[in-house]
């Protein structure tokens, strides 16, 4: 089966998004169908006002309709809700194809923390764009209850995975002290709320990598934290298996796929109990949920490393690619 995945998300960024595509492109390539992409890199782009990684594409309804009809796809999925997205849309309704979507990122919370722009508006405009899709594929049963009550028609699960070939507790460790090391993954960002974690009054070190718009002021109000950088998935790995609790922050992500590379390098997760972690962490035996973030830094290190590997060995990029496999709509060949 041909099929064709148009998405907004795309190298060179670094994300859960373009992550998801590209293991889930793998597996079923693995099962022999063909996958092909339509990204921004197709494109002349610009970058996205407030976060210039991402390239939002300059281009125009011909265009793409000539890219989608030389794929000549027997299933259309749009990840994405961008300029890519809402032209491919457009198109399948004008042809009365049916097509899937999906929802990786709780958007609306995000440009209310920026802007202060109401949710309801911006959920209206989602709505309108996934409501289209015969499937709207969400990453968690909480993230797709929290669709429906809103007024999502199809929403339904597409879970994620994780490459235990190179996130695993095997392999490589940093040289450290004898303290506890706290460990934040993720982009440097208002709406990932790192200083949650950076504020505690917690043992040991802080250590946290990645990049992002908040990184000079995190570097000027933190100065004992130990700052990694933008890191690949092998030097991840090793700051994983090196430390002893992965602390996540953010309450506004829909999964939060460093979360399940942490807990395959068997380190326990301290969390707030919101949607995302609490369908990743199993509280009590691969980290802790606690709404006192301290706390569950705290609880967290007692946990054995092989429950938090057990717990992440549930989780697989073959059953998720399934879920997707599931979900996607024949188009009507001519």
């Amino acid at each position: 089966m041909k099929i064709l995945i148009i998405s907004d998300a795309w190298e060179p960024q670094v994300n859960g998004v373009v992550r998801t595509l590209k293991m889930t492109s793998r597996e079923l390539e693995k099962k022999g169908h063909s996958v092909q992409f339509i990204t921004p890199n197709l494109f002349k782009s610009y970058p996205c006002p407030t976060y210039p990684e991402i390239s939002l594409a300059l281009t125009n309804t011909t265009q793409l309709t000539k890219l989608i009809d030389e794929a000549k796809p027997d299933c259309l999925h749009i990840a994405t809700e961008g300029p890519l997205g809402w032209l491919a849309r457009s198109i399948a309704i004008k042809r009365n194809w049916p097509f899937t979507t999906s929802y990786h990122s709780r958007f609306p919370e995000y440009v209310n923390m920026r802007f202060k722009i109401p949710t309801s508006w911006t959920y209206s405009v989602f709505r309108r764009f996934h409501n289209a899709a015969k499937a709207n594929l969400a990453p968690t049963p909480a993230i797709v209850n929290d669709l429906k009550s809103r007024g999502f028609n199809s929403p339904r699960v597409w879970s994620r995975g994780v490459d235990f070939e190179m996130f695993n507790p095997l392999g490589s460790k940093i040289s450290r002290g004898k303290g506890p090391i706290f460990l934040h993954v993720g982009r440097l960002a208002i709406e990932k709320q790192i200083d949650e974690f950076l504020k505690l009054d917690l043992p040991g070190e802080k250590w946290v990598a990645g990049d992002g718009p908040e990184r000079e002021r995190l570097y000027k109000a933190y100065p004992t934290v130990r700052w990694f950088g933008m890191l690949d998935g092998p030097s991840l790995a090793t700051l994983y298996r090196t430390a002893d609790v992965f602390v996540f922050t953010s309450v506004t992500d829909t999964f939060g796929l460093v979360m399940l590379e942490a807990m395959a390098c068997g380190t326990p997760v301290a969390a707030f109990p919101v949607p995302g972690p609490i369908d990743v962490v199993k509280s009590g035996q691969s980290g802790i949920l606690d709404t006192d973030l301290r706390t569950a830094c705290l609880k967290a290190m007692d946990i054995p490393r092989d429950e938090v590997l057990a717990h992440a060995q549930t989780f697989s990029w073959a059953s998720a690619s399934e879920q997707f496999l599931g979900a996607l709509q024949q188009l009507p060949q001519s």
